[in-house]
């Protein structure tokens, strides 16, 4: 018997949009996004109004006034007629001097000490945790100030200088003083270009080693192809100028010493306190990535006839990077905004010098934006750079 419906039993019900998951979470993030633009605008306008009603200038256009002061170090030219924004690029350049031998110091020490952890050798493990829980548990203007004040204050004033290579090399108070190189047109160029050279093609070699040992499991030295490439084709282009080289040693003078290069005691004192500080968190990122990798794999290659050094080279430390990368650049990044603890020590760094502009021209938030652009924009860098070479050592799936 034949009943009446009241509908399609399969109809679906209808769906309000305040119960749809995607269209709920549209919503709340437009307003969400609204709520942050109108904070930030209301910031922005008020400190704009605030600083009319005190006549303070605004913009950028105050980096293009002279300075009016020195910079203790200059890695590019800084005249006397120089602008505010030529003393910023001269603290930016430090920065960048301090960040990278900073990163390349703390690298070699980091995975020096982290190896030596592991190594069955009772005193070389012990010395190397004593480093790693020393140096990572003092605070680090604490060891800025130990090698600035207790190492480097102390030594000899100008005219007693130590001279480890006599007549050529001085150590003092104010610094280390090197020779000054001069080379002629033709050597200058050719070292340059052998070097570039010769890391090209220690590049395209070390490639073709790695796809040959893939293919056949033949190794080829390339690591000894790629040092006499990279040091023999400069010193070969450097002995074709007729070695076309001055050096200017430094002479001691009334008061201090004159010509040659000087690295002042607070570059120095910088460098060793960032890179054995952050050396002592990167021994222990080393340290965790190799004990990451399964013990099997060095049994497998002892069992191959691989030395302790093959084993460690060859297999467990390529395998052990990709633990040790994504941590690794972390302790770049601190380290590099660490630098900025240099003036305490009154290095010119990028925020000393750029304390000194606010201080003279009265722009506070504009240096304050360029100080955040600009460790904002080395950080992304840094970041960028360790990706790429972290996804190059990522395991291909075949």
């Amino acid at each position: 018997m034949a009943t009446k419906s009241d509908g399609p039993l399969d109809a679906a019900p209808r769906v309000v949009w305040y119960n749809d998951p995607l269209w709920r979470g549209r919503f709340f993030q437009a307003l969400t996004l609204l709520a942050v633009i109108a904070v930030a605008w209301t910031i922005v306008h008020n400190t704009a109004v605030n600083l009319e009603r005190r006549n303070i200038a605004q913009g950028f256009g105050f980096l293009s006034t002279t300075a009016g002061f020195d910079v203790a170090q200059a890695a590019i030219d800084f005249p006397k007629d120089a602008s505010y924004g030529r003393a910023i690029l001269v603290g930016l350049v430090n920065t960048v001097i301090v960040a990278v031998s900073g990163v390349i110091f703390a690298t070699i020490f980091g995975f020096l000490v982290g190896i030596g952890r592991l190594s069955h050798n009772f005193v070389i493990s012990r010395l190397a945790t004593a480093y790693v829980e020393l140096l990572r548990n003092i605070p680090l203007l604490l060891q800025i100030f130990f090698w600035y004040f207790a190492v480097l204050g102390v030594l000899p004033a100008p005219r007693q200088s130590l001279e480890p290579i006599g007549g050529w090399v001085f150590i003092n108070n104010r610094g280390l003083y090197l020779p000054e190189f001069h080379f002629g047109a033709f050597a200058g160029w050719g070292i340059v270009g052998g070097l570039v050279f010769g890391l090209v093609v220690s590049w395209v070699i070390r490639r073709w080693a790695r796809i040959r040992q893939a293919e056949t499991g033949a190794q080829f030295p390339s690591g000894w192809v790629s040092l006499g490439l990279i040091a023999g084709l400069p010193l070969a282009l450097f002995a074709a100028s007729g070695f076309d080289l001055s050096l200017v040693a430094p002479r001691k003078s009334t008061f201090n010493l004159a010509g040659g290069i000087q690295v002042i005691p607070e570059l120095i004192a910088l460098v060793l306190a960032l890179s054995t500080y952050t050396a002592s968190f990167i021994a222990e990122v080393v340290r965790a990535g190799i004990l990451a990798v399964s013990h099997g794999q060095t049994e497998a290659a002892r069992s191959l006839g691989l030395s302790h050094g093959h084993t460690l080279r060859l297999v467990v430390i390529p395998q052990a990077m990709r633990v040790i990368i994504p941590p690794l650049t972390n302790q770049y990044l601190n380290l590099t905004k660490n630098s900025s603890l240099a003036v305490a020590i009154a290095y010119p760094d990028l925020v000393s010098v750029g304390g000194i502009v606010l201080n003279q021209s009265g722009q506070a938030i504009e240096v304050i934006v360029i100080w955040m652009a600009i460790y904002l924009g080395t950080s992304v860098a840094t970041a960028l750079i360790m990706n790429v070479y972290n996804q190059r050592m990522a395991i291909v799936e075949r």
